[in-house]
């Protein structure tokens, strides 16, 4: 199969060469983010995040009951649902209810938040009882899968303490953070937080979801172009660190916690 480059050429499009970012940051640095907890009135917990251009309001409710698959099981979950307003890309996105079925991207998109969730958490003391995270896209410029998970862990800590509030649990099942984060390398750069422009030209594309501890819980990685060296898939995680620590500091900053 022929790579971007060469179909490129063949058409007599050249990829363009990307000596600085788009919006003038350095390699390391990150859009600018702001976290606003408690957006929605009737959410059991709600954060609107804003990262650069790209806006994303996540919501978590809780449902007094489970999957068919964990009846009677004792035990918890966590899910997701993501969608993008048709007015949060330049072009109008249809939306996939009037499609009928949702998008291949958006299946892949809400069981990654799922999991990166549910990968922070004590399922067994929730009971049997599911916690339903909503992220909704109101504008896009890239990283909108990693900003849902960022800003998702913002609802899901506040829905958890109304449940202890509540007494609905006895004790906080939060394991620990979780947060995530784009990179890529664009124009042989190593880009942190892509932007919608940097995104289509990157011939690496990188998605990292890590926990408070440093340990991973996802990566999604494509070489759009050449292939990339196991030294570049490393520095690429690395950075990507970089930028989920400077997430976790807003999450704790937003949420108050030390």
């Amino acid at each position: 199969m022929a790579s971007i480059e060469e179909i490129l050429k063949d058409k007599g499009v050249a990829r363009p060469k990307i000596d600085k970012r788009f919006d003038n940051r350095k390699p390391d640095q990150m859009r600018e983010v702001k976290m606003t907890r408690g957006f929605l009135k009737h959410a059991a917990g709600s954060c609107l995040i804003e990262m650069g251009e790209t806006k994303v309001i996540c919501a978590a409710n809780i449902d007094e009951k489970v999957p068919p698959h964990l009846k009677n099981s004792g035990t918890g979950w966590i899910t997701a649902e993501y969608s993008m307003l048709p007015a949060s890309t330049k072009q109008r996105s249809v939306r996939e209810a009037s499609r009928g079925k949702l998008g291949g991207r958006t299946h892949e998109i809400q069981r990654l938040i799922g999991r990166a969730l549910r990968a922070a958490v004590n399922l067994n003391i929730l009971g049997e009882r599911t916690i339903m995270i909503d992220c909704d896209v109101i504008q896009a410029d890239g990283g909108t899968r990693t900003a849902s998970i960022t800003g998702a862990y913002v609802a899901l800590y506040d829905a958890v303490s109304s449940m202890l509030k509540n007494r609905l649990i006895a004790r906080n099942p939060i394991l620990d953070q979780v947060a995530a984060i784009s990179v890529g390398i664009v124009g042989e750069n190593l880009f942190l937080d892509l932007n919608y422009e940097e995104d289509s030209n990157a011939e690496v594309d990188m998605n990292v979801v890590m926990t408070g501890k440093d340990h991973l819980i996802e990566v999604q990685c494509t070489a759009e172009g050449k292939p990339f060296s196991q030294d570049q898939l490393i520095k690429l995680v690395e950075i990507a660190q970089k930028g989920i620590h400077q997430l976790m500091k807003k999450q704790s900053d937003v949420l108050g916690l030390k």
